[in-house]
């Protein structure tokens, strides 16, 4: 017969062998998950997470999801494989770019070979569609202008003319900015930075251009709102080991994209919020949120992997100290004075 003191015993034998178990799991649970071990970003050495460097955001990735994929968030792995083994086989025979009469050689573009490592069909992450949101009318207004300028044959960086005027070229012919967000987006080449930081700053050189941040991480005050900048005025924080940039005081200017048939008419209105966090050895999350309400319906974010790269930071030479300007309205003015029925 069973007392009740026998089952309390008996009870309380249960829950002590319960503890120990529970006890020897926790225990061995650190060793089970060794390999898991989080990773802890590197520190300067007054403290700040160091994100110094080379880096390259060189990518096959699109910065907008092909129209055909839909909804299609995320390739699979076969899918992400073979396109990869395709950007191989055709890197050497890749037809030089839209608009572009071609080159002595090919081996200086630097398209990328890989998918980004998410598997992401876009760069950009916050559209539902993964692409550009529709322009509002006064967007719609300043890209048919630049359409009825460029012509339909223009790369997004320069047209047919007439250029009466170097200021009839874009800032990215005359060597001026690659502008922002346009200057973090992967290119046809140059597509390495090297970051520098010192204690509350941090500086972001670009290696097309050779544009340089320098980006104060002390939390303050922007500019006075009545200046305006090419790169706008970049005001830095950190948030854990992410370095936090907002980005205001852009001028109104035509930057366009280079080799690339994105074309972000900036104005003043356009406001960026950047986020680099450094995700492993070998990689920084670059995320950058872009909201120009005199451009576009609605902000769009993109995510740009930064990968470790070995360098060097090539010279930027801007097509030989822009003879080219000088080459273009010679060319203008010989036109101007041609014939207007053609050689007889």
């Amino acid at each position: 017969m069973i007392t009740p003191r026998l089952a309390l015993r008996g009870y309380l034998a249960v829950m002590i062998l319960l503890v120990l178990m529970a006890g020897v799991a926790i225990a061995q649970a650190p060793k089970a998950a060794g390999a898991a071990k989080k990773w802890t970003p590197p520190r300067t050495s007054w403290g700040d997470p160091d994100l110094q460097g080379i880096w390259n955001n060189s990518t096959i990735t699109d910065l907008e999801r092909p129209e055909e994929l839909g909804e299609k968030e995320f390739l699979t792995e076969d899918e992400a494989s073979e396109l990869e083994k395709q950007a191989v086989q055709s890197y050497v025979d890749r037809p030089p770019p839209k608009g572009d009469p071609g080159s002595y050689n090919q081996f200086w573009f630097e398209w990328g070979t890989r998918v980004v490592p998410t598997k992401r069909t876009s760069l950009i992450v916050d559209t539902p569609d993964g692409r550009l949101p529709p322009l509002t009318p006064e967007g719609q207004r300043r890209d048919q202008e630049r359409f009825r300028k460029l012509g339909p044959d223009a790369d997004g960086s320069e047209g047919n003319g007439p250029f009466d005027s170097w200021e009839d070229m874009s800032v990215v012919t005359r060597c001026i900015t690659r502008g922002l967000p346009n200057a973090m987006i992967p290119g046809a080449y140059n597509n390495n930075f090297q970051i520098v930081q010192s204690p509350g700053f941090v500086a972001l050189f670009s290696e097309m251009m050779h544009e340089t941040r320098i980006i104060p991480v002390d939390g303050g005050s922007h500019i006075d709102a009545g200046m305006h900048q090419w790169m706008g005025d970049s005001r830095g924080h950190w948030e854990g080991n992410t370095l936090v940039v907002d980005v205001t005081n852009f001028r109104d200017s035509d930057v366009t994209g280079f080799f690339v048939p994105y074309r972000f008419s900036e104005t003043s209105h356009l406001h960026l919020v950047e986020r680099f966090t450094r995700v492993d050895a070998g990689t920084i999350d670059y995320e950058v949120t872009v909201n120009d309400p005199a451009t576009f319906t609605r902000p769009w974010t993109a995510s740009i992997p930064l990968v470790k790269s070995e360098g060097p930071i090539f010279e930027y030479a801007c097509h030989e100290a822009n003879y080219s300007i000088v080459d273009i309205l010679r060319a203008s003015r010989a036109q101007d004075h041609a014939p207007k029925d053609g050689p007889k």
